[in-house]
């Protein structure tokens, strides 16, 4: 339907179109060559003629608008509109804007498409342009170099000269491939990647020009450094209750053969040699499952407090045998953390189990728990946590001991932990397994007066 704007606009142009003829006629006017009357007629007539011949174009052009912003609106699948009334080639207009819409839905679904398989890749992938910026960054990227990285450098992502310069001589075109190793120590746990990066066709400028892939090494380096480490790690920790349990097993064979007192002994002596031995695989298995993984923080929700509930009243028939008390001290309101259950359970267990085990008898075990900020000067990479606290009144740690309790099979008194049944393992699990939870310990010690381990968790 033509509506007022479109006889407005023929009117105008009609008018536009006249003034030429006006001012010929005008003109001959002036020069005396027509009469007054004679220029209003022609005037008249230049106008009619001018404005009906624009009128049947702009009518043509009005019905074209008219048409294809329905066809438009119909969209892709759409009902088509009728060209009913429309010049003959607005069906074939049609047709062919119809076509490039559904072109341009269908190029537009495949982008979604291609976006989403992006997104779903589990391997951290980048796309950079010609100036090495990141135009797209899948999920897993920002997972593991931190989010929002679209926009930026790629050495706001990789912080590696050899990774930066391999993408230059990428889209410098020197070569279309390059591959490098390198590690990762932005976090408490270095991360080990191997990173392909491709060059991409230049057939348009705003597109990608190279894509980088990251691949995750960490686990796989982490599982052949475990067996390295458990077999030298076994092989010198067993070596003395191994050669001792021989001994013995040698002596019931010879001169202690029909002595049943010593046999006696020497089998209570054994029992105890393989039950550290048991003890010590069984950490050592422990601590190796955890260094594999703890590259990958836990995404659980744990409630700390009854956690620590269950823990004490697991502990109290220990603490009991000696005359110990575990008194709990709460945080005000709930305290839900991000972790692993298990291994949290295991983090306070091996903490009260030592303070229960190397304290005095008699003495009071306190375990507290606060909110934290990290402004506080503890040195924690969560803002908000909670801290927990383990504290004792036993002989406490010497100073030149402390920053080395969390080593593997560090010892302040050797003799005294293996007569308890002690692995020099406990501190180094629980280290390990608070990087894994991006949290922190800290040990405050005074000797003669106790000592105050603490763990810090982010909050849930």
């Amino acid at each position: 339907m033509i509506d007022s704007v479109h006889i407005r606009r023929a009117v105008i142009a009609g008018a536009v179109l006249a003034v030429p003829a006006a001012l010929v006629l005008a003109l001959l006017a002036a020069l005396g060559l027509i009469g007054f009357l004679a220029l209003l007629a022609a005037l008249a007539f230049v106008l009619i003629v001018s404005v009906g011949l624009v009128a049947t174009e702009v009518i043509r052009l009005g019905r074209w608008e008219i048409f294809i912003g329905r066809l438009l609106s119909a969209g892709p699948g759409g009902p088509a509109p009728s060209p009913a009334g429309s010049p003959a080639l607005l069906p074939s207009l049609g047709r062919y804007v119809r076509e490039g819409v559904e072109r341009i839905g269908a190029l537009a679904d495949d982008i979604a498409s291609l976006e989403a398989v992006i997104d779903a890749l589990p391997e951290p992938l980048l796309l950079l342009d010609a100036r090495r910026t990141i135009v797209r960054a899948n999920r897993a990227a920002e997972s593991a170099l931190g989010p929002g990285l679209a926009g930026y450098d790629l050495s706001v992502a990789i912080r590696n000269p050899e990774v930066l310069q391999a993408a230059d001589d990428v889209l410098a075109g020197g070569k279309g491939e390059r591959t490098v190793e390198y590690v990762d120590s932005g976090e408490a746990v270095e991360r080990d990647y191997l990173v392909h990066l491709a060059r991409l066709p230049d057939a348009v400028a705003r597109l990608p020009r190279a894509i980088v892939a990251l691949h995750d090494l960490t686990y796989a380096k982490r599982s052949d450094a475990m067996r390295t480490d458990f077999i030298a790690n076994v092989s010198h920790e067993l070596r003395t209750p191994l050669a001792s349990m021989i001994g013995f097993i040698e002596t019931l064979q010879g001169p202690a053969r029909d002595d049943a007192a010593a046999r006696e002994r020497f089998l209570g002596i054994m029992g105890e040699q393989a039950g550290r031995m048991n003890r010590l695989v069984d950490d050592l298995l422990s601590l190796s499952r955890i260094e594999l993984l703890e590259h990958t923080p836990p995404q659980g929700r744990v409630d700390l407090e009854a956690l620590l509930t269950q823990v004490i009243q697991a502990l109290e028939p220990q603490a009991g045998a000696r005359k110990m008390t575990i008194v709990r001290r709460d945080a005000a309101g709930p305290c839900a953390v991000s972790g692993d259950r298990d291994q949290l359970a295991q983090v306070f267990q091996n903490l009260i189990d030592n303070a229960i085990r190397y304290g005095r008898d008699g003495m009071t075990i306190e375990v507290e728990t606060k909110g934290h900020q990290a402004d506080e000067g503890s040195g924690v990479r969560t803002r908000d946590s909670f801290a927990v606290a383990v504290i004792d009144r036993g002989p406490g740690i010497p100073p030149e001991h402390v920053p080395r309790l969390t080593e593997r099979f560090y010892r302040v008194d050797p003799a005294r932990s293996r007569a308890l049944g002690g692995t020099g393992l406990g501190l180094a699990i629980v280290k390990h397994i608070v990087n894994r939870h991006r949290g922190a310990l800290t040990i405050d010690s005074v000797e003669g007066r106790g000592s105050t381990f603490t763990v810090f968790l982010p909050r849930a």
